[in-house]
């Protein structure tokens, strides 16, 4: 259990968890169906484990995760599970997925069919296929639209059925932090990135720009808590991670590498958890 659990990547959740939990806490002054908050949330970290373990299975077969890359161990790259194993888990956690959300389209519509079949798509997409869309420097944009505005908008979407433009703002606003939880990511393995042909917008940037580019997306999410705080006071409540952003910006600045910035993930998804939650508290408590 131990090697699958690794696999699952068990510290990307917050990732799946918070969109779910602003889109929930955006619906609470229409009314929450409680089964509906939970069902999304399956459907959320089901997708994230099956994104996780696609990731794992396509890399490793590809043999992009090398002894260059530094982080944890891969179940594939480092032998841990043969590629059919890992493949069949990837398969479960979508068809899990697949079946929470099919229940979900029919309490609510069809058209959630549409968005949970390019949200498995896009999650096996990102590193599998002929043509992965995450070397071409797309996986920012994947995780941007479907952890921040797919996940939060469809979260409350579940409750109200409508589409509103506080959602939205405040699918943007879950967008940036987890999006830089990707650059941190992709600036730690350039070496790697680059000796195996993937080519990450980290590749693509180097390293000065892609500094520059993470600080931009953790100033953004919180700068954006200004007119969404305008429009439900209590999102003021996400400022109370600055502290974790500070620190990780000063860390990136100082030119922190290599081994160190795994350092800089752990406070980015913190950045990433206590914003999103405390934004979420405070979007129901103004209700």
């Amino acid at each position: 259990m131990k090697r699958w659990l690794l696999g699952a990547r068990p510290r990307t959740l917050p990732a799946a968890i918070v969109p779910v939990a602003v889109g929930t806490a955006l619906a609470v002054g229409s009314g929450v169906i409680w089964w509906r908050a939970l069902a999304a949330l399956v459907v959320s970290m089901a997708l994230q484990v099956g994104t996780n373990f696609a990731n794992d299975y396509s890399d490793g077969i590809r043999g992009t995760d090398g002894e260059t890359r530094v982080g944890p161990p891969r179940l594939v790259g480092d032998g841990l599970a043969t590629p059919a194993e890992v493949k069949r888990a990837a398969m479960l956690s979508f068809g899990l997925a697949a079946v929470v959300g099919l229940v979900l389209s029919l309490a609510v519509g069809p058209e959630l069919l549409v968005v949970g079949a390019a949200s498995i798509a896009a999650g096996w997409f990102y590193t599998g296929g002929t043509r992965p869309y995450g070397y071409s420097g797309l996986g920012e944009v994947f995780v941007f639209v479907f952890f921040g505005l797919v996940a939060t908008i469809g979260s409350a979407y579940i409750h109200t059925e409508a589409l509103r433009s506080i959602d939205l703002l405040a699918g943007v606003v879950v967008g940036f932090p987890v999006t830089a939880l990707l650059i941190i990511n992709n600036l730690r393995d350039i070496p790697g990135d680059t000796e195996s042909g993937k080519r990450t917008v980290a590749v693509r940037l180097g390293d000065p720009a892609t500094r520059n580019l993470y600080v931009a997306a953790i100033i953004i999410g919180f700068a954006l808590l200004i007119p969404l705080t305008l429009q439900r006071s209590g999102a003021v409540l996400g400022f109370v991670a600055l502290p974790f952003a500070f620190k990780a910006i000063k860390l990136v600045r100082d030119g922190a590498a290599g081994r160190d910035l795994i350092a800089v993930l752990g406070l980015t998804g913190k950045v990433e958890l206590f914003h999103g939650l405390a934004l979420a508290l405070g979007l129901a408590l103004t209700a």
